[in-house]
């Protein structure tokens, strides 16, 4: 016998109403409300710095004659990265040098001289006035000496300085110059760009900065690897950065070193914890329900006699952070508030807390 459509829906009707209240109940979970210091996070953006970054140049004129790194290379510290064409240099020294060894020789001589002549003194034939002018003979081939031996060290030193060295270890980041070009004084010939230590510099609203400090926790991550997150410390705080904007200046190093690759010119961002100095009654940010209109509600759990009822109730919300809301108004501690199984709710239904 076939039933017709509207004895089937009768059959439904009558068994969903046989079926117990507890098994009908709505799941859901449930915690609940809490009173505890409200804590603003402030999103900010910046750039990841280097500490050092210089454009190399060289301190004498000269024909490059090699150039051992490109952009990108790796180079520690001391490594000669340029080298000048040092021969007509090399020939100076040689002959400064020789100048050196012949004023060391005359002053020897007139050392000797002078020393003869002391010994055998006026008394043998020896008048007191050639004796004083040998004395002022050597004081004049000592200070010739002085001048040589300081003319070598300067020659030397101009010749070292042929070869350009990395005054710090990092990465060339551009080349300026290339073999058998001449360069002067001054002249850009590689940027090197240190890679280690490296620092974010932020720009935080002057609003904010009497309630930074030192000891202020900030969590950085990166937008080429927005899945990786790091814990900071505040390295410096730069009251005055740029006054047209209204912003400071905020250095921040990573706690530990870098498990990702950071480079220099990195987009960074950072969320730093401010302490408001206020408490709150705060909720999971689950629990809390927004409307097309605006209103923002709660689903409040109502034990009873033998079974739980929810309840909506409106609420005005404050600052979130660490997965809380905090509830300015509708909503005191200690109250249960539903955080699962809360999409779909109706006043007065019962639910099954699990």
């Amino acid at each position: 016998m076939k039933l017709s459509p509207t004895a089937i829906a009768t059959t439904v009707l009558l068994g969903i109403a046989a079926i117990p209240t507890a098994s009908r109940a709505a799941p859901v979970g449930v915690e609940r409300s809490a009173q505890r210091p409200v804590v603003q996070i402030i999103q900010v953006s910046g750039t990841v710095t280097s500490p050092q970054s210089a454009v190399l140049s060289t301190s004498v004129g000269g024909l490059i004659e090699r150039i051992d790194v490109d952009a990108g290379d790796q180079v520690e510290a001391g490594a000669i990265l340029v080298a000048l064409d040092r021969e007509l240099g090399n020939l100076d020294l040689e002959r400064v040098r020789a100048e050196e060894a012949q004023a060391r020789s005359e002053l020897e001589d007139s050392r000797r001289r002078l020393r003869e002549a002391e010994r055998i003194g006026p008394e043998r034939g020896i008048p007191e006035s050639q004796i004083k002018s040998l004395r002022a003979e050597v004081v004049r081939d000592e200070a010739a000496l002085a001048a040589a031996t300081a003319a070598a060290r300067q020659q030397a030193a101009v010749v070292r300085r042929h070869d350009v060295r990395a005054p710090f270890s990092g990465v060339i980041s551009e080349r300026f110059a290339d073999v058998g070009e001449w360069v002067d004084p001054g002249d850009g010939l590689v940027e090197l760009v240190a890679t280690d230590k490296l620092r974010f510099d932020f720009r935080v609203p002057q609003t904010h900065y009497t309630r930074i400090d030192m000891s202020t926790v900030v969590e950085l991550s990166l937008d080429a690897l927005p899945e990786s997150t790091l814990s900071g410390r505040i390295q410096a705080i730069v009251p005055v950065k740029d006054p047209g904007a209204r912003t400071f200046l905020l250095r921040v190093v990573a706690n530990a070193d870098t498990p990702v690759m950071v480079t220099p010119g990195m987009s960074a961002r950072a969320k730093i914890r401010v302490d408001t100095g206020r408490e709150a009654v705060v909720v999971p940010r689950d629990a809390l329900l927004l409307y097309p209109d605006g209103r923002k509600t709660v689903w409040i759990a109502d034990q009873g006699a033998g079974e739980t009822t929810v309840h909506e109730q409106r609420v005005e919300t404050g600052l979130e952070f660490d997965g809380l809301v905090e509830i300015r108004e509708g909503l005191e501690a200690g109250v249960v508030v539903v955080t699962r199984g809360n999409e779909a709710l109706q006043n007065g239904q019962v639910v099954q807390v699990r």
